[in-house]
């Protein structure tokens, strides 16, 4: 079985085309500051603009980071300070009730682990997409139970 990758795709373009925007746009401040006047602007401060602009890109590439990769041997589960490995014998079922923010997986060991990699506050119909498909993923590995609701 070839790896598949779910994320929210949406959220992710906005983030980092709203990244990209800002980097250029505090980079093109920091070349068209004035170098000469009663108060020029030096090195430092131009440095600055484009180290603000590179900083809000990369928090915003962070935000971005989320996403569940699936393979035949499990899932890895990446959220924004977390990445853990499953195997599909740890997953009791994928749950995406109405008014959650993403999918949970109710594991083997009782507790519940949230995957912002499918996520229905942007995309709903996607995320649902999303939300079966890998709920038939787990069913197809023998270790899923039905629980999308």
């Amino acid at each position: 079985m070839p790896a598949v990758t779910f994320r929210p795709t949406r959220t992710r373009a906005v983030l980092l085309t709203a990244g990209g925007v800002a980097f250029g746009m505090f980079t093109l401040i920091a070349v068209l500051l004035p170098a000469d006047g009663a108060r020029p602007w030096g090195t430092g401060d131009r440095l600055a603009f484009a180290g603000t602009g590179a900083l809000i890109l990369a928090v915003l590439a962070w935000l971005s980071r989320p996403k569940v990769v699936v393979d035949a041997e499990g899932i890895t589960v990446v959220n924004l300070v977390t990445r853990r490995r499953l195997a599909w014998a740890e997953i009791v079922r994928v749950n995406l009730r109405a008014g959650d923010a993403w999918v949970h997986l109710d594991l083997a060991d009782g507790t519940s682990l949230g995957v912002m990699g499918i996520q229905p506050g942007v995309g709903r119909e996607q995320a649902l997409r999303d939300a079966r498909a890998l709920r038939a993923l787990a069913e197809e590995h023998g270790t899923g139970q039905p629980g999308l609701r």
